[in-house]
């Protein structure tokens, strides 16, 4: 019998069929990309460029495209933290709470959503003006301040001239459509793939992961704790797409985290795709986030509410969170909206042990300490 992460290992390169060595171009763009990985799919608008990548790249660590100069985007994204930042939810630059925990930008060229539950974001062009001008809440805040923030870029000694070489075709260069598909490009960048469990993988290193970790993984891919349902493919998550995908995957999954009252109700403002669509069987779904650096990106689900790799563990384990008192009691195991693929399990000590050092070996120091990603 051929053993699992065997099998694994053959399945991951099927689906990167248009993998490309370090050399393959996109559009004249070099991406250098890990071993085994697709290309990741870009919009025709907005074709990769070194200039633009670099220009995004300074935009993502300028505090001074926060209406009060206070915030960055690298400001709820910080590199050391698989660009995540360690808050439940994420706080704005006037102070103001957000409903979720930002999301850590780990391969988000491959998401086949962008957010936590929003469908109609497929892009990330698509996504990043909502920090930037959002109201409700305020992060950023640039809204009525458009004026202002692109004055300050005018008037800065380099930015005129990155934007130009950028945009060397666009007759108004310096826009905020082009702060836009500047930062999105330089996202797209942001690439996980050297992690133990990829050298082991993909780069044919047999001593990269433990024989503690090599266990974990064969229990990751069992129908008995089904976690590959929501976390599969190559980049641990069911919302992936690539360049020339046959399909897009963009799932959403209820895992029993709220049961307000029995009948299935999440906290209100914060239901998931159920806000967006109004379908009662929504209520509650979202999109599951890559598992890469998982280790590096506490506190764990859409709100924050589980401290620790161990309590996730704990609380998939039950099969959904049960909260016995206050406004938002209820038994998320018997949420009717629940995903199949949530349904408990029971662990030995050992195999806890083996599943958190799989868990662990998806942690790519390489990425979190790359000097290409870091302040320029």
């Amino acid at each position: 019998m051929i053993p699992v992460r065997v099998a694994l290992i053959v399945f991951f390169a099927a689906l990167s069929v248009v993998a490309c060595d370090d050399n393959e171009k996109q559009a004249g763009y070099v991406w250098n990309l890990p071993a085994g990985f697709p290309l990741p799919s870009v919009p025709a608008d907005n074709p990769m460029s070194a200039e633009k990548v670099l220009l995004g790249r300074r935009l993502f660590y300028d505090q001074r495209l926060s209406a009060n100069q206070t915030q960055s985007c690298a400001s709820c994204h910080k590199q050391e933290l698989a660009f995540s930042d360690g808050l439940p939810q994420s706080k704005g630059s006037t102070g103001e709470m957000t409903p979720r925990g930002s999301m850590a930008l780990v391969n988000v060229a491959y998401n086949g959503t962008q957010t936590w539950a929003n469908p109609a974001l497929v892009s990330l062009e698509q996504q990043i003006p909502i920090p930037i001008f959002g109201e409700r809440p305020i992060e950023l805040g640039a809204t009525g301040h458009e004026a202002e923030i692109l004055a300050r870029y005018t008037a800065d000694p380099l930015y005129p001239q990155q934007f130009a070489a950028a945009f060397a075709e666009d007759p108004t260069p310096l826009s905020f459509a082009n702060v836009t598909k500047s930062i999105a490009a330089f996202m797209r960048t942001l690439i996980s793939g050297n992690s133990p469990f990829d050298r082991y993988t993909y780069q044919n290193d047999k001593s990269a992961m433990t024989p503690s970790a090599l266990r974990g993984l064969d229990l990751f891919f069992t129908e008995k704790l089904e976690c590959f349902h929501c976390h599969g493919g190559f980049n641990f998550s069911s919302s992936t797409t690539q360049m020339d995908a046959a399909f897009n995957e963009r799932a959403f999954h209820n895992n029993g985290l709220y049961n307000i009252g029995g009948g299935g109700a999440y906290p209100p403002g914060n239901r998931g795709l159920f806000e967006f669509t109004g379908v009662r069987e929504d209520m509650g779904k979202f999109r599951a986030p890559t598992l890469r650096n998982i280790a590096l990106t506490a506190p764990y689900m859409h709100d924050g509410t589980l401290a620790t790799l161990d309590d996730v563990v704990n609380f998939y384990s039950a099969g959904g969170r049960v909260i016995e008192t206050g406004p938002l009691a209820g038994d998320g195991r018997a949420n009717p909206f629940k995903s199949r693929f949530v349904p408990g399990f029971t662990l030995t000590p050992d195999e806890r042990a083996d599943l958190m050092a799989f868990l662990n070996s998806l942690t790519d120091l390489s990425f979190v300490q790359n000097p290409s990603f870091a302040k320029p």
